[in-house]
């Protein structure tokens, strides 16, 4: 497996974000970045050389598509050429908030000048558990499915969350 990175291009308003490789929680803090840039018209985000991808990832692009939804009216694309890759979006409900497709005609002819995103896997643990806990809280809006099966998850790191907030101003 490769090790995870995400590339970013900017084509005429349209951002084309590429997952390649393992796709974890140490990545997010560079997605949830590009997630509130305020100058995109389009996104358009590359699945073809993703091996693997996390919930917390699944759920920071549901988040992006959502407020590109919000924002601008229109619905993100997901190029996934991988089945694996595809069941998992469809079985978190990606259909409802993503157009998902096999490929993407012209796509290939784009000159796009693809950049790594600077990553920064070393986060403190509140932004962690945030970023964990408000990533599962997006799937779990998805479908009646992912509220089940990230309910106790979203509970438990509350309650870490929660803890950490008190021994804070315990501190005072």
């Amino acid at each position: 497996m490769t090790t995870g990175k995400i590339l970013f291009a900017k084509n005429d308003g349209t951002y084309v974000l590429k997952l390649v490789g393992e796709v974890r929680l140490t990545l997010c803090s560079s997605l949830e970045q590009m997630i509130n840039e305020p100058d995109f018209t389009s996104v358009i985000i590359d699945l073809t050389d993703t091996d693997t991808i996390d919930s917390t990832s699944l759920g920071l692009l549901a988040k992006l598509s959502i407020q590109t939804k919000k924002n601008l009216g229109l619905v993100p694309v997901i190029i996934s050429t991988k089945d694996d890759i595809t069941r998992i979006l469809l079985s978190m409900g990606f259909d409802r908030v993503f157009v998902i497709v096999k490929e993407l005609e012209g796509y290939e002819k784009l000159n796009l000048n693809m950049h790594d995103i600077a990553c920064d896997g070393n986060l403190e643990q509140p932004t962690q558990v945030r970023q964990v806990l408000d990533a599962h809280k997006v799937l779990m809006g998805l479908s009646e499915e992912n509220r089940e099966a990230f309910s106790e998850l979203v509970k438990q790191l509350e309650q870490i969350q929660n803890s950490g907030k008190t021994n804070t101003k315990g501190k005072s």
